[in-house]
């Protein structure tokens, strides 16, 4: 899952960074309203963790207009602020869920993958593609009842097909879902490839039909008629 932090707190928005990655999120952070804007202008998120009192502008304007671009994202907001008015207009605005600080990470980890759940997963969280089964919770993919050893970058590649089935994806929004910000350090998104090829064998070595078509050109397709 990937995720951006709206957080101007900066020891607490490296802190939830650090957690989150060990979770298993890919992690951006802005510290701005302008930042967010930009991040979200030009990247796709699953999540989106937003504070409501930013140093240029009020939280609210970005969930407003998040809801007017992106419906798909899931958003918690995250606020010092313990007014209900804030709360009741950010839900009404179309915030998934209200947070207030201070608050524990594993329960900000837990109400992220229930928004995931019920934004991407239809609030399962066991999916079922194919002859693939993932359960989200333990991070588990079986194949015709056989577990899969797959890394943890292969583990997000393959639920990010899913999720996108049917949908061309490109080597670049691959890399950006997978790495973040880490792919302006790179050279090139071959590796992007080489996952895919792990992925791949895995899959079919244990059965399973290779439902990942490259789409020369393109990028690449899960195809998927469930």
């Amino acid at each position: 899952m990937k995720v951006l932090l709206v957080e101007d707190h900066i020891e607490l928005a490296q802190n939830m960074h650090t957690y989150l990655s060990k979770e298993g999120y890919v992690c951006e952070v802005s510290a701005s309203t302008e930042q967010a804007m930009s991040k979200l202008g030009g990247f796709d998120y699953d999540l989106l963790v937003l504070d409501l009192m930013l140093p240029d502008g009020n939280g609210l304007d970005i969930l407003r207009w998040v809801k007017q671009t992106n419906t798909k994202m899931g958003v918690l907001i995250l606020s010092a602020k313990n007014s209900l008015q804030d709360k009741i207009e950010g839900l009404e605005l179309g915030a998934d869920d209200y947070l207030p600080k201070p608050f524990h990470f594993a329960e900000l980890n837990a109400r992220l993958k229930a928004i995931f759940r019920r934004r991407q997963l239809q609030g399962s969280n066991v999916i079922l593609c194919e002859d693939i089964q993932i359960d989200t919770e333990k991070h588990e993919v079986m194949v015709n009842q056989q577990l899969l050893d797959l890394t943890r970058k292969e583990y997000e590649l393959l639920l990010y097909f899913i999720v996108n089935k049917n949908r061309v994806l490109t080597k670049q929004s691959i890399a950006e879902h997978l790495w973040g910000d880490y792919i302006d350090a790179l050279d090139s998104f071959d590796f992007v490839y080489q996952h895919i090829k792990n992925l791949r064998k895995k899959i079919t070595e244990a059965g399973g039909k290779d439902a990942i078509t490259t789409m020369y050109g393109s990028g690449y397709k899960f195809i998927s008629t469930q």
